[in-house]
Formats: structure tokens, sequence, C-alpha cells
């Protein structure tokens, strides 16, 4: 029953690829909160609209098949419709696939909560000839169905009103009806229903419970042994033996035999297919982007287009905000008492390290916005498709290199979405090689470096170290399944949505979620960090310098001179203070790359969080301080430090290859164990330095 509040719960449910997120979007816009569910680091959407003088909660569900407890999605959705009690569910189904997404629906009928069946993609289903009788469907499937075409908004509106509908108790086609099973499977539904109402199972929980401890739900077996109900188990557990016996197969089979039966008489009922002579544009343009020859070569380009179009759009905004950085740093050196500890915080610390990552937020949100143009065209499940053969090189299949891809923003959330894949030892290969994609916060490092050894060539050297990951994951990965994870990656159906054109605002909506995560950091890990690195380089404040600099800069008029003495008096004051001497602790360590005691203190803070490097080195240069319009940036700063090109380039690929972010290492125990995370931390530093190494001792072989 609907709740006599103003407040109304909302679960938005479906299989993924039919467009539920983009429903979600267009009934909440940007009133919109992401976070993760109590307890378990699965991305949670919610979002909160007022209409009718009622507040409507939505609550996005990962995208599903099933109810099955076989992933953390699943097991997820279940509980929220079973324990949070949501006023009505939304079961999003793609139209142009009824039969395959309708098997969700059948579920969640069992569920006995109020449903709308949304059928999205109303304009596929037309094209390809399908024509929905979506009132004789509605009486069918006992619950009001809204046809709607998501990515343009045509009709939103209408699902509020059958929500309101169903909050007023006045919808005729919100009712409970069951599927009907063999005569046995009913019988047997019946006799247990009542066993598990005497345990106070509610009456519009215990069909589907039962049905439930028929198909041998570990989940639901484990609630109902809880409530001590062990004779109930007992009873159920002959009685799936007794019916095997009857029907030939487990109940379960039939179970789901029925439901599809259930879906196919209730499409034939309502669906009629018209004849057209319209090419399936979908299937035209796979010809091409899953092509056997075409489709790597043509992703390989496309993925070098998206970050020769991220570094190259992204200078102008990074030149303004680099501007905005400067003058506040102006700004603050006046109005601050000159030389005092607090100016050298706010301006050299703070301003420095937080400023030197703001400025890489044009190229994070345009490498985002492309990201989410390829998921809402449909090109991204292609991708799968595409690098399937590849991955079967290293025992995996072409489904695990969808969480891969997810690196590309951040390894936190890629490597939980190995849970993905059925196979525990394709789960922890995939999260071991997860790390070698380069996430965006890695995208500043490579920005920063390459802008200032590589200014004519950026976008190619950045590109490079994409394809650089993904070369080094392959090679790791056919390692790895040769040695300390052997075996056969289990085979997969891919599924390939329809092809859409990208909605403008679905996709602002996916970049700000995603690229809100690191304006957020910088108020957070990375301001943290940048006091730190500054307390580090400001401390002890009195150190003993080899000779009077001051006094030599004094009676020179020679302004390169007065440069090179400012230069070396820094230089000097920051290896006696304590950030160089950690610094010099490191650098034997790698001075056979090439690094010297700067490079290996960024590269240390880089543990923390991969932005840091740019901070750190921003307060290590110091160019918080500089006061002048002319006052030469980060990147000049870097380019005249004494790094040669090929050094850079070796910093570059250790910057890819060396041990994740303390998040990812956290999120790699938390899905494996305190061995594979081992594993990951040691094999990447180790990878690192020798490859670093390589290009040293080649470069200067060749050049």
């Amino acid at each position: 029953m609907m709740n006599n509040s103003n407040l109304v719960k909302i679960a938005i449910a479906g299989n993924p690829n039919s467009g539920k997120t983009t429903i979600f979007n267009e009934l909440t816009g940007a009133r919109q909160h992401v976070g993760n569910w109590p307890g378990v680091t699965v991305e949670k959407k919610t979002g909160e609209i007022e209409h009718n003088g009622k507040s409507y909660h939505f609550t996005d569900l990962p995208g599903i098949y099933s109810f099955s407890t076989y992933s953390q999605e699943e097991i997820i959705a279940r509980e929220f419709i079973t324990k949070e009690n949501p006023d009505v569910v939304i079961d999003v189904v793609d139209a142009s696939n009824l039969e395959r997404n309708l098997y969700l629906a059948t579920q969640l009928i069992e569920f006995e909560r109020p449903l709308i069946i949304v059928l999205n993609m109303m304009d596929v289903a037309e094209e390809k000839g399908l024509k929905i009788d979506t009132e004789k469907l509605g009486v069918l499937l006992g619950a009001p169905v809204v046809p709607v075409v998501g990515r343009s908004g045509k009709g939103i509106q209408a699902i509020l009103e059958k929500i309101d509908r169903i909050a007023e108790n006045i919808s005729q086609k919100s009712r409970h009806i069951h599927i009907e099973y063999h005569r046995d499977i009913e019988d047997a539904i019946e006799n247990i229903e009542l066993l598990l109402q005497e345990k106070n199972i509610p009456e519009n929980d215990s069909r589907w419970k039962t049905i439930k401890l028929l198909e041998s739900d570990a989940a639901v077996h484990s609630e109902i042994e809880n409530l001590g109900g062990i004779p109930i188990l007992e009873q159920a557990k002959t009685t799936i033996e007794n019916l095997e016996k009857r029907l030939g197969k487990p109940p379960s089979d039939e179970i789901i035999d029925a439901k599809y039966g259930f879906i196919q008489g209730a499409v034939r009922e309502s669906v009629k297919q018209q004849k057209i002579d319209k090419k399936d544009i979908s299937k035209s343009i796979d010809l091409i982007l899953t092509n056997r020859y075409l489709g790597l070569p043509i992703f390989a380009f496309l993925m070098w287009a998206m970050f020769k179009t991220t570094f190259g759009l992204g200078e102008i905004p990074m030149n303004w905000i680099d501007g905005l950085v400067g003058f506040l740093g102006d700004y603050f050196a006046q109005i601050l008492p000159d030389g005092s500890l607090l100016q050298s915080l706010v301006v050299d610390g703070i301003i420095a390290g937080v400023g030197g990552i703001a400025i890489f937020l044009p190229n994070i949100f345009i490498l985002f916005f492309i990201i989410a143009l390829f998921e809402d065209s449909g090109y991204m499940a292609r991708v799968a498709f595409i690098m399937d053969s590849i991955m079967h090189l290293i025992g995996l299949h072409g489904k695990a290199f969808i969480p891969m891809l997810m690196g590309f923003g951040c390894n936190v959330p890629a490597v939980m979405g190995a849970r993905i894949l059925e196979s525990r030892r394709d789960q922890i290969l995939t999260v071991l090689l997860n790390p070698f994609m380069s996430c965006a916060a890695r995208l500043p490092v490579y920005v920063l470096i390459a802008g200032a050894f590589f200014p004519n060539q950026a976008g190619n050297a950045i590109f490079a170290m994409y394809l650089l990951g993904i070369v080094f994951a392959i090679l790791t990965g056919k390692l790895f399944s040769k040695t300390i994870l052997k075996g056969k990656s289990l085979q997969f159906v891919m599924e390939l949505p329809p092809y859409h054109s990208p909605k403008i605002r679905s996709i602002l909506l996916h970049t700000w979620d995603r690229g809100s995560i690191f304006i957020r950091k910088m108020g957070g890990v990375i301001l943290v960090g940048s006091i730190l690195v500054w307390s580090l380089s400001a401390f002890p404040q009195n150190v003993h310098l080899s000779q009077n600099y001051e006094e030599k800069i004094a009676q020179t008029t020679d302004s390169a001179e007065i440069e090179e003495l400012q230069n070396a008096m820094s230089a000097e004051t920051m290896e006696k203070r304590w950030i160089g001497k950690i610094g010099k602790i490191i650098e034997p360590t790698i001075a056979p790359l090439g690094f010297d005691w700067r490079d290996g203190v960024a590269l240390v803070t880089g543990f923390v969080a991969k932005e840091i490097v740019v901070s750190t080195y921003g307060v290590l240069y110091g160019v918080g301080a500089d006061k002048t319009e002319d006052a030469p940036t980060l990147r000049e700063k870097l380019a005249h430090s004494g790094m040669t090109a090929i050094v850079a380039f070796g910093f570059m690929i250790f910057t890819l290859i060396y041990t994740p972010c303390l998040a990812t290492v956290a999120a790699i125990k938390r899905e494996t164990s305190w061995k594979w995370a081992g594993v990951s931390v040691g094999y990447s530093l180790g990878l690192a330095w020798i490859l670093a190494f390589l290009v040293r001792i080649v470069g200067d072989l060749i050049i």
C-alpha cells in the first residue's frame, strides 16, 4: 500500500542498455546525488523532484537481468525492493527487445509492489516495424505501460502522471497478477506459502520467497534458516526432489520456461510486426565498426582522436585558469604580510598546489565528455566485442575489457567493476590489469610533462601513454595467465545495444557526475597533500647556505645572472629542508632513471593520489611565489630543470605503470586480498623502474 505522507519512494529498475539511467536523468534533471550503497562500493544514484504537492524520491538501481544473487548489483536491487519497500517500481524496458527485457518484469510482478512498465526506445521499435498495443500489454502484465523515447524526453510527463494515479490508488492497470506455473508447482507454492506466513512473512512476500526456495536461492534459504524455519527448508527440499521426478527437470527450469511462455503470450497478443523496407542502421554501421579487420584500427584511431582533442581543445581554457591562478597568487601575495609563513602557505602551498591541478580540469572534463559520447551512442559496447579476440590471448574475454575501459575514468570503480565477471580467476586477473589503464588522475601529469618537453607533439605523447597502458596490460595478462593465474576464460555472449544519437543533456550530466569528483578532490586530498608538501618544503625555516646568495644578487645587474643565482638559492634551500632530505634518501634508487630528488618526492606523493604529482611540482618549483606578469609557468620551469626529453618520456611511463594510488590499492585488497594487493604494488613498481631505465638507456644510445 502507498504511504500516506507526501513522500513517494520510487525505484527504477531495468536491464543494462535499456536506457534506465537516461530515464532517471530525464525525471530528476540535475537534482541528483551520487554516492555508494551503505557498506557496499557500488555506485548509488538518487534524485528528488516536487510534483503535484508531493516529493518524489527516485533511486536508480544497478542495471541487472534478474534478481538472482550472483552479483553485488543483483543483491542490491533485490534487497532495496524487498526491504526498502518503494511505493512504486518503474521497470525500464527496451521496446525493441520485449521478449528479452520482460523477463525482469516477470520477477518484479512476483514482488507484488506497484509497478509501472516504461517502454523506452519506442522510436527504435517503430523503425523495426513493431506496433505495440500498450493498453493490451498493460492489462496482460497487470501494470500501466508508458511508451517513451528517453533520449528526446518524449513520454516523461506521462510517467509522472502514472505515478500520480498509483499514488492516489486510482490506476486501473496497477493490480496484482500471478504468473501461472505447472499445477504441481502451484500446489507446492500454496503449501509452502502457508508455512512461511506462520513465520510472519508478509503475504505479499510469501509467494516470491516460495518461488525462490523452489529455485534453490541461497539468500532466501539463509533468511528462512535464520528465522528458525528448518522444517520449511526440509519440506522445500523434499518438494524440489518430488517435482523433479514428476516434471523430469528441476522446478527452477520449469519456472523459467513458464515465465518465458507468459512473455511470449503477452507479446503475441499485444505486438504486431509490420513489414518494412528500411535497412537496420545499427547493423549497417556494425558491418564497419565491428569488422574483423577494420574494427581495431578504427577503435585505435578514435582513441587517438580523443586524446588529441582533449589536449587541443583544453589548451585555451587551461590558459584562462592558469591566468586566474596567477591572479589569485598575486592578490594574496599583496594582501598578506610579505615574507610571512601565512603568505607562503596560501600562495606557495594552497594556490600553487591546488591551482596546479585546477589548470587541468578542462582536459579532464573534455575526456569524460568524449567517453560519455561513446557510451551514449552505443559504441562502448562494441569496443568489448572488438577486443574479445585480443582479450582471449591473455586468458580473458571481451567482457573483461568493460571494467578496463572504466579505468580510463577512475581505477577504483573499474576495479570494482570486475564483479560482472563470473569466474573468480577472471575477476582477480582483471583487477590486477586494471591499474595499467591511465585514469584521469594521471592525465594532468601527462599534460604537464608533454606540454613542457613535447609541445608540438603533446597530443601524440599523451595518446602513446594510453596505448602503452593497454599494451603492458596485455603483456602482463599473458604472463600472469601462464604463471600465477593459470586457466582459461569462460565464453560469453556480448549484448550490442542499438546505436543512438547522443543526447547532449544526458552526456553533460554524465560528464559532470564524473568530473565533479575531481573538484571535490581539490578540496580534499589534494588540498591536504599540498599543505603537507608545503610544510615539508618550508621547514626548517633557517638553513645554512653554502654562500651569501642575497648579497651576490644585490651586487649583480645582469638579469640572467640574477635569475641563475635565484634558482641556485631556491634549489639549495629546498635541498636542506625536510622535503629535500626525503628526496635525497630516495634519489639513489631513481638516479639511474635520470630522475632527481624533486622527481622522487613528486612520485612519492603520487602514491596518495596521482594528481598530487603536479601540485607537488608546483610547490617544489615555487610557482606560487612568482609575482610578476612574465614569470615562468610550471611547464617552463620543468623544461629548464635539467630533465631531458628522453628522461621526461621515461617519467611519463613511470607514472603510467608504478604503484596505483592508495584508494585503488584499497579497492584491490577489498575485491581480492592483501596478497593480490601486494602483487599489484610490487609488480607495478618493479616494472615501472625497469621500463623507465630502458627508456633512458635506449634513448641515450639512439640520440
